[in-house]
């Protein structure tokens, strides 16, 4: 038994005694709760949860049905002799099972001391069966003081959650730290930063069922299985990359590739111009679901509208290769070749947002990170080379040249994962 003074009391003291190299934890957050509880200082295995998702257990199809509640199921553990809601933190979460009914949602420390109540529950237990589990009495007192931990906790502003975003953060144990599908979490990395997601949890979970179910429909309007497919698979095939953008740079591409050194903005643009004139004449036969369909030439007016969009999109790809090279995205003399990296790096994100959802299995979500990884690595020369697209790409979707915070918030995941000592892009090799 532990007691720390202004927190709780802890039931755990059987493994108080083991030596500190007894257990290989899954994540920092897991070793760290292990060591509080070693040292029996309770006030900071609070700390730790307070900054930590918490994950509790309920049923796929109850929240099917009923997205917007949440069910809290206590167990009766002898231990304490009462009914105890167990708690899981991220590294202590099952593989994700497209099969099975049990999923698991997240709630901050804060949720459980302001909203739960349960008045046959008297207790909690935080990551049972495992070496850092302890039982903790959940009364209106004791929940008080665990509000107190919250307090001085730092946290998000928009959600109340541990404000984990920019931080490059990974398991420490079972996950993927080598080979091709780590480099094709790699390729997520930019994502996971941002958003403060494991990067190399390959057995993924999320911030909870719910909340990748509804990323999924609010970003995507995929709401089942067969949506996520299509998605999943026109991303691996770059095809939800704009066919506009990728033909302007590929005309700059065929210009360096031919004539060598640096391509000059109004010799891009009149080339382009040249080519979409020379690509309106004459009758064109598409082949498609329905057969061969003829089309007709476009109108001069069309034409002209084309090279303006063009045109306009060439000064946009060079202000922002400019800023990119004031940033350190880009070398002096590189240029952008193609955007495929905006798909690639949201492929291997939709893989697990899938899992997440359950709408495919552990399988399935790796065998799309392993193909992600092939496409990307065909495509790139390099970890930056790849980062430089996959922004420009970002930024041309969402920034228009605002430099606002889809373009720094991705920057500065960039700058963390190039120079942080663990980030994948400095451990895994490219090619």
């Amino acid at each position: 038994m532990g007691n720390g003074e202004g927190t709780t009391t802890g039931r755990g003291d059987h493994l108080a005694r083991e030596p500190r190299d007894a257990w290989q934890a899954p994540g920092a957050v897991e070793r760290k709760l292990y060591e509080a509880k070693l040292r029996g200082d309770w006030p900071a295995y609070f700390d730790v949860l307070a900054g930590a998702d918490l994950f509790i257990a309920d049923s796929k199809a109850r929240l099917d049905a009923h997205p917007t509640t949440l069910r809290c199921t206590p167990y009766w553990y002898p231990q304490v002799r009462a009914n105890c809601l167990p708690i899981l933190t991220e590294g202590m979460l099952p593989p994700p099972d497209h099969d099975a009914d049990t999923v698991f949602n997240c709630e901050p420390l804060d949720w459980f001391a302001r909203t739960w109540q349960n008045g046959s529950t008297t207790w909690i237990v935080i990551n049972p069966g495992s070496p850092c589990e302890v039982f903790f009495p959940a009364t209106p007192t004791h929940r008080a003081l665990w509000h107190g931990h919250v307090e001085r906790a730092p946290k998000c502003d928009c959600c109340g959650f541990p404000p984990h975003r920019t931080l490059l953060r990974a398991l420490e144990g079972g996950a993927a730290a080598s080979g091709q599908t780590a480099h094709g979490l790699g390729l997520a990395a930019l994502l996971s930063v941002n958003n403060g997601q494991l990067w190399n949890a390959v057995a993924y979970h999320g911030t909870g069922y719910h909340s990748e179910k509804k990323r999924l429909k609010d970003w995507w309007d995929i709401t089942s299985r067969r949506e996520w497919q299509h998605y999943q698979e026109d991303l691996l095939n770059a095809g939800q990359v704009s066919g506009v953008w990728e033909f302007t740079l590929g005309v700059r591409r065929a210009l360096a590739r031919d004539f060598g050194g640096e391509v000059g903005t109004d010799h891009w643009r009149k080339v382009a111009e040249r080519v979409l004139r020379e690509n309106s004449t004459g009758t064109e036969y598409r082949l498609g679901p329905d057969g061969v369909t003829k089309v007709e030439p476009l109108s001069d007016t069309e034409v002209k509208a084309r090279i303006a969009g063009v045109q306009r999109l060439i000064g946009r790809i060079a202000r922002y290769e400019k800023r990119f090279r004031a940033d350190g995205l880009l070398a002096e003399d590189a240029f952008i070749r193609t955007v495929a990296a905006w798909d690639y790096g949201r492929a291997a994100g939709m893989a697990r947002w899938g899992l997440g959802a359950r709408y495919c299995t552990q399988q399935e979500s790796e065998s799309a990170i392993l193909r992600a990884s092939t496409a990307a690595r065909t495509a790139y020369r390099s970890w930056e080379d790849f980062s430089a697209a996959y922004i420009l790409g970002r930024c041309l979707h969402f920034d228009d040249e605002e430099f606002g915070t889809w373009y720094q918030d991705v920057l500065s995941a960039h700058r963390v994962l190039t120079t942080d000592p663990a980030s994948p892009w400095l451990t895994i090799p490219w090619a």
